[in-house]
């Protein structure tokens, strides 16, 4: 019974975990229409750039590093790579998302090795949040499952009920429409491409300190991204997270963590 349940909670908070990288790429992915093969090594160099940050700033200053520099980098990719192949279809845009994840990968593997890197949460948050029979559950997992929730909230109520929320649902499903109402469709796919990729390497500054650190992480979550994406419906936040917790549950399940 100890065991259903401590896996069942993992299972929850790695699904919240995978909401928090996948709600960039439903955004990115029902509105533009860009299948971004790189947006898990964006949560990856978010990771990294947590745990640079923090060795010289602290544990959070690197969380606030990483989804600036995450949508920094997002937003030259759109600005000056996908916008220019936009418009030959998905495959090329494919091919380029995918060589941009190799770069990244290789880059990393560049400055910090092959080898994880030492990313670890701080000192006042290693503690037990409750005892589950005799397995200590810990209090950085909720951590990471609050901060999902917190995004989530943040998500939907800018979608629905904020003027820039209108403009980006709209742009969605009638782009030539929001264009003729004299809105900047360029600018709106650039700030949703880079708020999306924010969201992705906030993730990976939160997830970093509690999971392996290393080249490979991006590995073992972009194939369930696309999953949640498919699942959950394009462009869907509310989607992404019903899809993310049973796809989470299932991934989680074998583990025991013992971080």
């Amino acid at each position: 019974m100890e065991y259903v349940v401590v896996s069942l909670l993992n299972g929850v908070v790695h699904g919240l975990l995978l909401f928090m990288v996948s709600a960039g790429l439903t955004l990115i992915f029902g509105m533009m229409g860009v299948l971004n093969f790189a947006h898990a090594w964006l949560y990856m160099l978010g990771a990294y750039v947590g745990y640079t940050v923090a060795r010289v700033g602290g544990f959070w200053l690197g969380l606030l590093a990483a989804p600036i520099a995450a949508a920094a980098v997002g937003a030259l990719i759109e600005r000056y790579l996908l916008r220019r192949v936009h418009k030959h279809g998905h495959a090329h845009e494919l091919l380029l998302t995918f060589g941009i994840a190799f770069i990244i990968e290789e880059v990393i593997k560049l400055f910090y090795g092959d080898a994880l890197v030492g990313y670890q949460m701080p000192d006042y948050m290693r503690f037990a949040a409750f005892t589950i029979f005799d397995t200590k559950y810990p209090f950085y997992r909720l951590f990471m499952g609050a901060v999902a929730i917190g995004m989530f909230v943040l998500l939907y109520v800018l979608l629905t009920r904020t003027r820039i929320g209108i403009i980006v649902r709209a742009a969605t499903y009638r782009p030539f429409t929001v264009e003729a109402l004299g809105h900047n469709l360029p600018l709106v796919f650039l700030g949703v491409f880079s708020v999306g990729t924010a969201l992705a390497g906030l993730a990976g500054a939160v997830a970093g300190a509690f999971f392996p650190t290393g080249p490979n992480m991006a590995v073992e979550v972009g194939t369930l991204l696309f999953v949640v994406v498919a699942v959950g419906g394009l462009g869907s936040v509310t989607g992404a997270l019903i899809a993310s917790l049973p796809c989470g549950a299932t991934s989680a399940w074998p583990r025991r963590w013992s971080r």
